[in-house]
């Protein structure tokens, strides 16, 4: 049974990650042996189909696909805008990395994964679909899908691989264990949130952010968490009651077959390693 890491920074990070692959390949007696790397997940600066949280990074897109076809990672594109309409489609930049990155899972370098699309908007999932025919897709967690029904009923969605639900339903232990095999096979949790565990203003601020990669002037979103001064910070994702830990992994979830995580996006690269994304592959037991 492995974990496998969804690591964030595919643009950001590409310099890291240029380092660190090639240490994660020849010395693996350096990292646990239960996990693995997934995917790496971002979008770059100025790409208006991006949501979640601002892109960064502007290194050549041929250059990061090219890295992770060389250890054989899926790539995946946050394309988590939740106000694309129809007049955004046509955006050439995006378009372009659609095409660089729309390799196909056959491809000898893909492992058998191909690259990933994360998205939330259906008109933007169809259009891809259409005219980039071999990306797989993952249901962002920007959709805060805290209803666990929601959640089931986006598992039931076929045109999801994956589904990565609110952070808030990574210990609903009883209605995970409940679900399908079919559907735990598309489950994966976002581990290491940093927002408050209360926040109800989680979807507005996700909005500021797609009107904000879309060029709209528009207010800031300020959030109101009680510590919310302090910022980001690893060490209170920690003390949030969702996180996913190696404890939790190696004691809770990887006794099921099924095992993905996912991290915060945007995390400095010295914390990097501790960013996950999880995806249990073949079922969650408890």
């Amino acid at each position: 049974m492995k974990a496998y890491y969804h690591l964030p920074g595919l643009f950001e990070f590409y310099e890291l990650y240029k380092e660190f692959l090639p240490l994660y390949r020849e010395h693996r007696e350096y990292f646990h042996d239960w996990c693995d790397i997934g995917s790496i997940y971002g979008a770059p600066a100025d790409c208006i189909w991006g949501g979640g949280r601002v892109g960064f990074g502007e290194h050549d897109s041929k250059e990061v696909l090219k890295l992770m076809q060389e250890y054989g990672i899926s790539a995946r594109l946050t394309f988590s805008n939740s106000l694309v309409t129809k007049e955004h489609l046509p955006d050439k930049k995006c378009n372009e990395l659609c095409r660089i990155f729309d390799i196909g899972r056959d491809n000898e370098r893909s492992r058998g994964f191909g690259n990933g699309i994360i998205i939330y908007s259906d008109i933007l999932l169809d259009y891809i679909k259409e005219n980039y025919p071999d990306f797989y897709f993952v249901s962002s967690t920007t959709k805060v899908l805290t209803d666990f029904c929601k959640f089931e009923n986006e598992l039931n969605r076929e045109k999801f691989r994956y589904v990565v639900p609110d952070f808030r339903l990574n210990k609903s232990f009883d209605n995970l264990k409940a679900l399908s095999q079919h559907q735990k096979d598309k489950v994966e949790f976002l581990c290491n949130e940093c927002c408050w565990f209360g926040c109800m203003d989680r979807k507005k601020c996700y909005e500021t952010v797609s009107r904000k990669n879309l060029g709209e002037d528009c207010p800031e979103h300020y959030c109101t968490a009680p510590d919310a001064g302090q910022g980001y910070l690893f060490s209170k994702a920690m003390e949030n009651p969702s996180f996913i830990g190696i404890d939790d992994i190696k004691n809770t979830y990887l006794p099921s077959p099924r095992k993905m995580f996912g991290t915060m996006p945007n995390m400095p690269p010295p914390i990097l390693t501790n960013c996950i994304v999880t995806t249990f592959r073949d079922g969650i037991r408890t």
